[in-house]
């Protein structure tokens, strides 16, 4: 709306108006006067609310809205208002309101990449909006990016760009940066020698770095990170490239306390059977250097890949499992996790987890959560596990299917027991009917 369209209001206003009474609680002060200049003049309002609602204005919007006057285009090139920004690249035949436009890119990197601190790119699964991405980081020269995210909505596009083309421009922001403190760069070609860029330039801040499914990173390169990055608190990864070495390292006496290390464990090769251990002496070294450090893993394997898992006690506190888990498993979990927090099994196939419910309700004395799918666990099985567990468990999530009836309960009364001991009302799941 610009301030020109007012031209028809202004010759109204011209004409002396009726002056109404002021309604009973209205602030006499607040003139009618004072009410039209302030409602005609938009340029009137100061920087500091306009920079606020710019801050909830969609891009598109926000540079619709700097051409209403000079005033609000001063505000649109304010360095505060570009300290975040996420670029939006897709091929999209209707994407104009949902890509970044072309034309807005290079303003922004022409007139505030030097005010740009946390940047993110969204890439749809095509090969063109990875290398687009691509193109732009390595146009950022004048940065100093803190916060650095690498997402593809859909099949990771950026392992279609070639390496050469990804980690030369990667390297652009890696050197120009000197203060980057988070990085996700997952499912992209990144490789060792480019992480040895980053640890040169940013080892005094980086503070949170995820990377799972980066096929060209090394145990060693990983393990250079670990080494220089001595306020790493934060680190999500692959467990190809997890080791012994990489424990020790965190644990040294020089590097801060570890809060969170995700792994994702997946077969780095289709039909891999045997995975690599890790020393229970390594583990042990983490948890005395880091004892409230969260340990997450994501399996997506067979279940004849898990021979090599839970032999021995883990110090994991939250797993999940998106694929079917066996009983045998399952039995060393309860076992072996001691310190267990959260457990999600999407599938174990038709044989009852009774015993194993309830051995992992007596020994996992940390459990306060547990989601269950395509699994079968008897109704008193059940109900006997939440009484083990009592209150502590903040989120229980059992798809109704998954209860068996037996001789002591139906599905249907399941719901009252485990509200008794949970001490709050619960239902099982229902899956929709669409």
């Amino acid at each position: 709306m610009k301030r020109n369209n007012f031209s028809a209001v202004n010759k109204v206003v011209q004409t002396p108006p009726v002056v109404k009474q002021p309604k009973r609680g209205l602030c006499p002060s607040l003139t009618q006067t004072h009410v039209l200049s302030v409602l005609l003049d938009w340029g009137t309002l100061p920087h500091h609310v306009i920079l606020q609602i710019f801050q909830y204005l969609p891009l598109i919007d926000r540079a619709r809205a700097s051409s209403v006057c000079r005033r609000w285009n001063e505000v649109f090139h304010i360095p505060d208002l570009w300290r975040k920004f996420e670029f939006e690249l897709n091929q999209s035949a209707t994407s104009y309101f949902k890509s970044t436009h072309p034309d807005l890119i290079q303003q922004i990197i022409k007139r505030h990449a030097a005010h740009l601190q946390y940047v993110s790119f969204k890439v749809d699964s095509s090969t063109e909006s990875a290398e687009a991405a691509c193109d732009i980081l390595s146009q950022l020269v004048n940065c100093s990016i803190q916060t650095l995210g690498l997402i593809s909505t859909a099949k990771p596009s950026f392992m279609n760009v070639p390496k050469s083309h990804f980690v030369s421009a990667l390297t652009v922001v890696f050197v120009n940066s000197k203060s980057l403190s988070s990085i996700k760069i997952e499912d992209t070609p990144v490789d060792d020698p480019s992480l040895k860029i980053l640890v040169a330039n940013n080892s005094d801040t980086l503070r949170l770095l995820k990377m799972s499914s980066c096929p060209h990173v090394s145990s060693d390169g990983i393990l250079c990170v670990a080494d220089h990055c001595q306020g790493l608190k934060e680190l999500a990864l692959n467990y190809y490239i997890l080791s012994d070495e990489l424990l020790l390292a965190l644990s040294s006496e020089t590097h801060v306390n570890l809060e969170h290390l995700r792994i994702d464990v997946v077969s780095e090769n289709p039909g891999q059977v045997k995975f690599h251990s890790i020393k229970k002496h390594s583990w042990d070294a983490l948890i005395k250097h880091s004892p409230g450090v969260n340990i997450v893993m994501y399996f997506f394997l067979y279940e004849e890949e898990f021979e090599t898992f839970f032999r021995e006690e883990t110090p994991v506190t939250h797993l999940y499992f998106g694929r079917s888990v066996s009983r045998t498993i399952l039995g060393r979990i309860g076992l072996h996790c001691p310190r267990l927090i959260e457990l999600v099994v999407c599938a174990n196939g038709l044989q009852p987890l009774d015993t194993e419910l309830i051995c992992i309700a007596k020994h996992c004395k940390n459990l306060t959560a547990l989601g269950l799918s395509e699994c079968e666990v008897s109704c008193s099985a059940f109900i006997e596990f939440v009484r083990l567990c009592g209150r502590r468990l903040t989120q229980l999530s059992i798809m109704e299917e998954v209860l068996v009836p037996d001789d002591n309960y139906t599905p249907d009364e399941v719901h009252t027991e485990v509200s008794k001991h949970l001490g709050r009302v619960w239902f099982p799941d229902v899956m929709p009917i669409w």
